[in-house]
């Protein structure tokens, strides 16, 4: 129960975490490698920003390896609410938002339909100054009213 529990607060956590390393790293000294998402029209399969995915999934694949050492122990399950908020992450934004595959397009959900009013709102912003909503999967609930 312990370890659900740690996912469960860990997965809440990353939200926060993600809020900072958005607004503070990647809209911050990491705009280089973040710049290229907010251009429209991206001519690539990839982005520059697509490496923010191999360098968030290092603490993860770590605390994998050393929560099985010498046993299974709580470190484990860190890593495993940090690679299932990654897996949402990457739903809601690359999937739901962005459409960079072609699943859920006929989506009416208001919860969806606020997160991707809110994230159209982050980047009508071009630049690296001036942005706000740099959440992802809880955002203000004035998104959610726009979309009523």
């Amino acid at each position: 129960m312990n370890f659900a529990l740690t996912t469960l607060l860990t997965f809440l956590l990353m939200e926060g975490i993600t809020w900072c390393t958005h607004k503070y790293i990647m809209h911050g000294f990491g705009w280089f490698l973040h710049e290229d998402h907010h251009q429209p029209g991206y001519p690539h399969v990839f982005e520059k920003n697509d490496a923010f995915f191999v360098v968030f999934a290092v603490p993860s694949i770590l605390l994998f390896y050393f929560g099985i050492r010498p046993e299974l122990n709580v470190l484990f399950f860190i890593g495993l609410g940090i690679l299932f908020y990654g897996i949402a992450y990457f739903l809601v934004h690359d999937v739901l938002i962005h459409r960079r595959f072609k699943w859920f397009k006929n989506t009416n959900n208001q919860y969806l339909k606020g997160l991707r009013k809110a994230h159209k709102i982050h980047h009508k912003h071009l630049g690296k100054p001036d942005g706000e909503c740099f959440g992802m999967l809880f955002v203000p609930l004035k998104y959610f009213k726009k979309v009523q």
